[in-house]
């Protein structure tokens, strides 16, 4: 005998998208998600406002509580100003695309590339960096761009956390609930009208 499960999504699928306290999402990528457990904590200790919910409630042994799917922070953070030099940031700079190439790809099948070879006395900082693929890496290998004819799309730059941010907003994550629409992409859609 099969059974039949309710069409209602398990708890655990029910995240909570977090907003600032200017209704702007606090990281577009990865999209700043909270559980749902954070969620409903952070509701309890009076933190967030809620903004919108699911259609699901969970059930302690004294009450139901509607799940939130949309919570905005009570006092704003402002975002930090320097990002952190990290690879992740790197590919996120450069689109999630090989700057030689430009193909993109996964990240896994990504790497960085110094454009100044650090046996030529490169620095590995953001102005150095670039995002390639594993088979142009390799082609450069530890040549000049000018030696190898192979000159980065776009010039390796130090960017800011709004320009990472509006990166990732190119990034949407495979799951969008519908209550987050009106917050992910509403300034986009002013500036198109």
């Amino acid at each position: 005998m099969t059974r039949e499960w309710p069409l209602v999504p398990p708890p655990d699928h029910c995240p909570a998208l977090v907003l600032n306290a200017d209704f702007r999402p606090l990281s577009y990528f990865p999209l700043s998600l909270w559980s749902w457990q954070d969620a409903i904590k952070a509701v309890v200790l009076g933190r967030v406002n809620i903004v919108s919910h699911y259609d699901r409630i969970v059930r302690t042994p004294r009450v139901g509580i509607r799940l939130p799917s949309v919570i905005s922070l009570k006092e704003y953070i402002p975002a930090s100003r320097t990002p952190a030099f990290t690879r992740f940031n790197v590919f996120l700079r450069d689109s999630f695309t090989c700057q030689y190439c430009g193909e993109s790809f996964p990240t896994p099948e990504l790497t960085f590339d110094h454009v100044v070879p650090r046996s030529k006395g490169g620095r590995t900082s953001w102005e150095n960096v670039v995002t390639s693929c594993s088979v142009c890496n390799l082609i450069k290998g530890d040549r000049l761009p000018r030696q190898c004819g192979m000159i980065p799309l776009s010039p390796p730059f130090r960017p800011s956390a709004f320009e990472l941010q509006e990166n990732g907003r190119q990034f949407p994550p495979n799951f969008l609930h519908e209550s987050w629409r009106d917050f992910l992409y509403w300034d986009t859609e002013l500036e198109q009208g």
